[in-house]
């Protein structure tokens, strides 16, 4: 049964940075695309960056593009989003996802909570 846990979430105020941690178990992570979504009570779940199979295609929502990055760990099977610049709007409870399956992922994490205060 493959497993994502989640860490690096919290408060910061704008214009600060985080990056959220994903560790993969259970599941041959190697052979999986990997994305983030985050969801916040005022808009639908939203698709911030994923990344294909073979690690080779990377895609960034508008309002993140320059100043989020996704990368990942093979030899740790983990991946992570660095976020730079951050503004009030990335508020939400980010979660993490792998094994693209159709439109959607077969593995999600429990979801981490980003607050940012202006």
């Amino acid at each position: 049964q493959g497993h994502l846990v989640e860490s690096g979430g919290g408060s910061v105020q704008a214009g600060g940075s985080l990056k959220l941690s994903c560790e993969a178990s259970g599941f041959a992570f190697r052979a999986c695309g990997v994305a983030w979504y985050r969801q916040s009570p005022e808009k639908e779940r939203e698709l911030v960056s994923s990344l294909n199979a073979g690690g080779g295609t990377f895609t960034y929502a508008e309002s993140v593009k320059g100043r989020f990055q996704l990368s990942r760990s093979q030899r740790l099977s983990t991946f992570y989003l660095q976020m730079n610049s951050l503004k009030t709007e990335d508020t939400g409870v980010y979660y993490c996802a792998a094994c693209r399956a159709g439109d959607n992922y077969q593995y999600w994490g429990q979801g981490t909570q980003v607050t940012v205060s202006a």
